[in-house]
């Protein structure tokens, strides 16, 4: 019964999407996927999964694509969805 009760009381919510502009940033800069990938240290695959908002990345990933986009944290990835033209 006690397992029961702390598996409920302490269940994790799901998390918050984390939106964000590395495609276009990255494309910018004229980097395919694998080479963004290369540069912070992850699978090519990763960086399609962030694109697509299907993953959220790491705080220590954040800052690696954020140093390598050439961008502030801030600039690439929001809680609340990007406008259009920006």
């Amino acid at each position: 019964m006690l397992h029961s009760i702390y598996a409920t009381s302490m269940s994790r919510n799901p998390e918050e999407p984390v939106y964000n502009r590395i495609e276009e940033a990255r494309s910018n800069l004229g980097l395919s996927r694998q080479e963004l990938a290369d540069k912070v240290g992850v699978h090519y695959q990763t960086i399609g999964y962030l694109e697509r908002e299907e993953y959220s990345p790491s705080l220590v990933l954040a800052l690696r694509i954020s140093k390598v986009l050439n961008a502030p944290v801030s600039d690439l990835f929001s809680l609340a969805p990007f406008k259009k033209g920006k």
